[in-house]
């Protein structure tokens, strides 16, 4: 009885807004569509597979490298590790979370998604990130229910202390923030 109390005392409802906002221990968790970014970032991230195709530019460029260097070093290039994180510069530091596999299928497993969460919440420790934003991962490019990703979302948060995060900015399909914060909510106050 008394865990329960206390991991209650951890969440607090943020007054105000669309209900879109919760407190958690020491973060302040939004949830807020892309073209809506509630914060400044430290770090955003991606959901990625293990070739990190599903970042690419689309675009396209010329190489500045010579063709047959080009090949030599796509021949010699291994996949990432699913469940790993990999992160790349930039401001804010862009961290690849590898959770696909496009030659399995389903391209996705749930407990490749824990892992990268655990990834990317050790990387934002580790590097003091004060504000990161995180899409659903599993659900963009796979079809890991959103209550499913927030259950796995809710157990990593409870098995994390946090010294450093302040703010998770939750990237969300539009008009869908008050019920994401609704059903994570739930979730962190299940014992």
């Amino acid at each position: 009885m008394n865990e329960k109390i206390a991991c209650r005392t951890k969440l607090r409802l943020i007054q105000g807004g669309l209900h879109s906002k919760i407190s958690f221990g020491p973060v302040r968790i939004i949830a807020a569509p892309e073209n809506i970014p509630p914060f400044e970032l430290n770090a955003r991230a991606y959901e990625e597979d293990t070739w990190l195709v599903m970042s690419a530019d689309p675009k396209g460029c010329e190489p500045e490298v010579h063709p047959i260097r080009l090949m030599t070093e796509l021949m010699e290039t291994k996949p990432e590790p699913v469940g790993s994180v990999i992160v790349k510069g930039g401001n804010p530091l862009r961290f690849l979370a590898i959770v696909h596999d496009v030659n399995r299928d389903p391209t996705w497993k749930e407990e490749w998604i824990q892992s990268a969460l655990e990834g990317v919440f050790r990387e934002v420790e580790q590097r003091k990130i004060r504000a990161i934003g995180l899409p659903l991962l599993g659900t963009l490019h796979g079809r890991l229910e959103t209550r499913r990703f927030l259950a796995l979302l809710g157990r990593v948060l409870k098995q994390k202390t946090f010294n450093h995060l302040k703010r998770l900015w939750l990237i969300v399909p539009a008009k869908t923030n008050s019920e994401i914060i609704e059903m994570l909510e739930a979730e962190l106050n299940q014992s």
